[in-house]
């Protein structure tokens, strides 16, 4: 199995400019060694927040070259396992996050992880891993890591986790794929601008599909399908991940999207990613039990 450190390369932007570090053949599985989202500056609550470099966030390991991905492809990511350190690090201040209004200096803390809970003063709090900045090179200009849109990034999506899948429309020869900024816990809406950022490492498998195509990511689990959607506003990012998997799910079924709109309305999920980044990001969730029931298979 490959094996990549961030001393190979890490980007601060996907960008479809940037010279990959490593080219693997689709099929493959990689495990990739990342930094916390602040680069591993912050390792002591005595380390002043205003004195790191805050030019280095969000770096993500790579970007990795997969071999025959061409634009128009979607590029599968299998989230085979997730370690991650044995200490965290969240951070508020002036500016950031929803109560950014009312804070008037930055603040750190520095969290143990041990015997699968985060330890917040006298709190445990149960570890749920999760992958914050995770893409492909965008269409167009580069986009910082701290920014998520179709092409995934910033995204900060609790459900990107351990025995997940990710769908990624590819905009650029060799998708050019990165990930980091991983999480030992992470609410809904990450409302403090951070979760419990730490370091550490993933395994996933990454192959190639031909023959359809994406407008943004989607995530598939045990239990359902989800179209991810970032734009300027959640209204806007919820509304149109609800319209994508409606109008994907009434093409694959031949059903009226009349009744397709019921169906969702029904059983459909809308829920926040977060509300804190550049742009806000939501996910549409479907159960698969409705999809087998009307015999809807998005990606064979």
């Amino acid at each position: 199995m490959t094996k990549v450190g961030y001393r190979e390369g890490i980007i601060y932007d996907f960008n479809k400019t940037h010279e990959p570090i490593r080219k693997i053949p689709a099929g493959s599985t990689v495990t990739i060694q990342t930094y916390d989202c602040f680069q591993n500056q912050l390792q002591s609550e005595q380390t002043e927040v205003t004195a790191i470099d805050w030019n280095k966030i969000n770096p993500a390991t790579g970007p990795l070259y997969i071999e025959g991905a061409e634009p128009g492809d979607i590029l599968k990511v299998k989230i085979e396992k997730i370690d991650i350190g044995d200490q965290g690090v969240m951070v508020v201040g002036p500016e950031l996050g929803v109560m950014g209004h009312a804070l008037s200096k930055m603040e750190s803390k520095i969290l143990p992880i041990r015997d699968g809970h985060v330890h917040f003063n006298d709190l445990q709090i149960p570890v749920n891993k999760m992958i914050g900045v995770i893409g492909v090179a965008p269409e167009g200009e580069g986009v910082n890591c701290g920014t998520p849109g179709a092409h995934g990034g910033n995204m900060d999506n609790k459900m990107v986790t351990e025995g997940a899948t990710l769908y990624f429309p590819v905009f650029a020869e060799g998708a050019l794929f990165a990930l980091g900024d991983l999480h030992a816990a992470m609410g809904d809406g990450e409302v403090s601008v951070s979760g419990v950022e730490v370091e550490g490492e993933v395994t996933v498998t990454l192959d190639v599909i031909k023959g359809t195509s994406l407008r943004h990511p989607m995530l598939e689990n045990d239990e359902a399908f989800t179209q991810i959607v970032s734009a300027p506003t959640l209204d806007e990012a919820a509304k149109t991940a609800a319209v994508e998997m409606i109008e994907r799910i009434a093409e694959k079924s031949g059903m009226p999207v009349s009744e397709v709109t019921m169906l969702m309305s029904a059983v459909g999920q809308s829920e926040i990613c977060q509300i804190v980044d550049p742009l806000m990001t939501a996910r549409f969730v479907v159960p698969k039990w409705l999809l087998e029931k009307l015999d809807v298979s998005f990606f064979e």
